[in-house]
């Protein structure tokens, strides 16, 4: 499995950049097996979820930890970096995070040649073997699109998602390019339901229904987008992950799916004097005690919980809705 997005796939890249997204501390990992890992969750992401689901050996290294050489790079690697972007620019104001460009050029540039030299073989004949994840948009939404409705503003940019799927469809083209056929495209989660986004407007209830009706509007591209490029990519197989209809059934009926609180974080945020933000835990913050009852972990991630309800759902769902 190689995997590309930000940091609901990241594996810990971060913590081998300079930058300000970095959760290589607890409360983060507090139910990994091996703590606090980059992982922007209390235990395991949709990746390491997944690679149990297809009995891989073990978890998927990031790219960026320089021990990810030689023999540890045949059963996949994580290129995804938590804050970035579909654009090139999104989350640069954090530091040095990996773009969607960076991270596959990096791939083509770095790790195939040293996946060839291990196996080797031809690494056009063998990514047809390999699952591609490509789990990325959020960023660009939470950290461009969407500010100027959080401020008071009214969202003028319609063709945002056009623009946005339009540069998703060139990256999977590249990939095909490289010998990838398998894909798993992670669709966007209603980000107008997660606490960081709710806190800018605290008298709303509910979820921020124009911020979900942007995502629904990429979401719907995203789907028309993977019909179209496959007639391009003879031989590939594209399965999207309906990430908002999975969560949002659970927003919607927590009880019916083992959940309870849908609208409060499990844990303590960090405080904006504190030089903190709306989304990331608190370092050595404290916690809510029964978390797999939480959908958010922090302002803008899930549990574990939700991860492992995402995972199954993509791994064995019949319901064509969902993946």
């Amino acid at each position: 499995m190689f995997v590309f997005g930000s940091s609901l796939v990241d594996n810990g890249n971060n913590n081998f950049l300079q930058n300000k997204a970095k959760v290589n501390y607890l409360p983060y990992g507090i139910d990994f097996p091996y703590g606090p890992s980059g992982r922007y969750t209390n235990g395991k992401n949709v990746i390491d979820l997944l690679g149990e689901q297809l009995q891989l050996p073990g978890l998927i290294p990031p790219f960026a930890d320089p021990s990810t050489k030689a023999s540890k790079i045949v059963h996949g690697v994580n290129f995804a970096s938590g804050g970035s972007g579909i654009l090139d620019d999104t989350g640069s104001f954090l530091g040095h995070v990996y773009s969607l460009t960076e991270q596959i050029n990096k791939f083509e540039e770095v790790t195939l040649p040293e996946l060839e030299a291990e196996l080797g073989c031809n690494s056009t004949h063998l990514l047809s073997k390999y699952l591609f994840v490509v789990g990325v948009g959020g960023n660009d939404y939470t950290f461009n699109y969407f500010r100027p409705s959080l401020n008071g503003s009214t969202i003028l940019d319609q063709g945002f998602a056009s623009n946005l799927t339009n540069s998703l469809s060139q990256h999977l083209k590249k990939l095909y390019s490289l010998g990838g056929r398998k894909f798993v495209l992670m669709s966007l989660y209603p980000i107008g339901c997660i606490p960081m986004v709710k806190s800018f407007k605290p008298k709303q209830k509910f979820c921020l229904r124009e911020l979900n009706l942007g995502v629904r509007q990429f979401n719907t591209q995203l789907k028309s987008m993977a019909d179209a490029i496959k007639e391009q990519m003879p031989g590939s197989n594209i399965v999207i992950v309906n990430q908002y209809k999975i969560i949002m059934d659970i927003i919607k009926d927590p009880s019916s799916k083992g959940f309870k609180e849908i609208r409060r974080a499990c844990r303590d945020k960090s405080s904006l004097p504190a030089g903190g933000n709306r989304v990331a835990c608190k370092k050595d913050g404290k916690v809510c005690r029964d978390r797999r009852k939480y959908v958010d972990f922090d302002g803008s991630h899930p549990t574990g919980a939700v991860n492992i309800h995402v995972a199954d759902k993509a791994f064995a769902s019949s319901n064509k809705d969902e993946a």
